[in-house]
């Protein structure tokens, strides 16, 4: 099971906000979606700014912050949108089991690590596949069926 690793002040309050007003603008900032989830128990919309990984023709969302509400929400109901500008793509998601998320999660790494590095316990893109599979229970990993 993965914790919660709760987002600092500046995140909260500065770079997820400009991050999705620049996603709600339609502007991508690499690869990045605001994804709407219906809440679990209160059925309401929830919105929040995600990095969508596009591999080996295969879309995932990946949580480096471990169990959050939207991996919750999404584990729950198996479905959601994912919005760039007014473009608003429902999907269906399944979740990937821990054996298979290494590669998925070092392409992760290449691509944000200067974003959500901090939240990889010390491993790196370069990392050997021992340090992937150590990790791998900390982030869920969804791909994405549309």
């Amino acid at each position: 099971m993965s914790r919660y690793r709760k987002p600092g002040w500046f995140t909260r309050h500065i770079f997820n906000g400009i991050v999705a007003l620049a996603t709600h603008l339609g502007i991508s900032v690499w690869g990045s979606r605001v994804l709407r989830v219906k809440g679990r128990k209160s059925g309401n919309w929830h919105s929040t700014p995600v990095n969508l990984l596009t591999l080996d023709g295969s879309l995932y969302l990946v949580s480096p912050r471990g169990e959050t509400q939207w991996v919750r929400n999404l584990r729950a109901l198996g479905s959601g949108e994912l919005g760039l500008g007014r473009s608003k793509k429902p999907f269906r998601a399944i979740e990937i089991q821990n054996e298979s998320k290494p590669p998925i999660l070092r392409a992760y790494l290449l691509r944000w690590k200067v974003e959500v590095g901090i939240f990889f316990a010390g491993v790196s893109a370069t990392s050997p596949e021992e340090e992937f599979q150590r990790i791998a229970p900390e982030h869920p990993v969804f791909r994405i069926l549309q």
